[in-house]
């Protein structure tokens, strides 16, 4: 297995409406690497799917690194409860600490724009890396995709903006 190095500090930027294919396709391979099959995937596709018009909200956030778009994430909702709609970071980047960087932008973001506590569907291969961060699973949704299925779903209970720079460390 080969040692990811650890990325730099991203460019972390609002997303721009052109970029929502590439983004969407990013998505479905950041949902690859957990060893999905093709079928799996094609049936989450319109799920995954960005709009343009998502980007234009400025809920949409991409991270720049080596030239290329490495992850995004999406907000959505109205204070003060709102949804990490989205966060992935492009399969060979996972590991590499983009997820870390988006996340804690994410968590910042959402205090600036006054929510106070953030819910998400985590894939259950996921749902440690948010669990790290102060994320509470507080149950259990169906996946708007897979017909069956169960994602855990979890919460983040925002403080101030001191209490999430605390949490890069």
């Amino acid at each position: 297995m080969r040692r990811l190095e650890r990325v730099g500090a991203a460019d972390i930027r609002p997303a721009r409406p052109q970029e929502a294919s590439e983004l969407s396709a990013l998505a479905l391979r950041s949902k690859g690497h957990w060893g999905y099959s093709a079928e799996f995937l094609e049936a989450c596709r319109a799920e995954l799917t960005v709009s343009p018009q998502e980007c234009e909200s400025g809920y949409v956030v991409v991270a720049m690194t080596g030239g290329r778009i490495g992850g995004f994430y999406m907000l959505a909702g109205s204070p003060p409860e709102g949804q990490l709609s989205a966060l992935f970071v492009d399969h060979d980047l996972i590991g590499a600490g983009l997820g870390h960087e988006l996340l804690t932008n994410a968590l910042e973001m959402a205090v600036e724009h006054g929510f106070r506590s953030l819910v998400l569907d985590a894939d259950p291969g996921a749902e440690s890396f948010y669990a790290k961060y102060g994320a509470e699973t507080t149950g259990r949704s169906e996946s708007g995709s897979i017909p069956g299925r169960f994602l855990p779903q979890m919460r983040f209970r925002l403080g101030r903006r001191t209490d999430i720079t605390a949490a890069r460390s």
